[in-house]
């Protein structure tokens, strides 16, 4: 049996044919959010300059949390079933810790627009914490999708709320770690 990386990596989060169960899509959003707030705690205290924008820490922060999370998912998961995972319960956990990987893409993008002088790098890491607190927000319109509900006033306003919240949280991790 071949491994299509596709949906290996991808798995059908909104796809009508085979949609995810809610216990797939709640790890997928805990990992998408969890990888978001790491990634903007790591931005924040970087110091941009000419040769040096951060995206190595970026990077790093976003494949060792990945790493974490899907180790620790696994462990859970194995005391849950009170057994060892099988391959494909491994790449399910694999799988839906991806969105923490995903949330370095668009800030190192930006950066590397910043290291490459193509605009200031102090611009370039705000605009890379604007991009990440808007990822942090715009998943309240995925769960509402996944809830059955139509964009609406109260969903701009939970995404604004976890906006917030996703910033107050990193606002006390850089208070307390760095």
């Amino acid at each position: 049996m071949g491994l299509d990386a596709n949906a290996l990596l991808h798995g059908p989060l909104f796809s009508r044919a085979t949609p995810l169960d809610r216990n797939n899509a709640a790890s997928r959003i805990s990992a998408y959010v969890y990888g978001n707030v790491l990634v903007l705690a790591v931005l924040i205290p970087i110091v941009p300059g000419p040769n040096y924008v951060g995206i190595a820490i970026v990077l790093g922060t976003a494949l060792s949390t990945f790493v974490a999370h899907a180790f620790a998912e696994s462990v859970g998961h194995s005391v849950r079933q009170r057994s060892r995972l099988t391959t494909a319960e491994r790449r399910a956990e694999v799988r839906d810790s991806v969105p923490i990987l995903t949330s370095a893409v668009v800030p190192c993008v930006v950066l590397a627009i910043g290291w490459l002088g193509w605009i200031e790098p102090r611009t370039a890491q705000l605009l890379a914490e604007l991009a990440v607190l808007v990822r942090i927000g715009g998943i309240a319109f995925v769960i509402g999708r996944l809830n059955g509900e139509r964009p609406s006033t109260r969903l701009l306003m939970t995404a604004a709320a976890l906006t917030l919240v996703g910033a107050m949280v990193v606002v006390v991790k850089v208070l307390f770690t760095h």
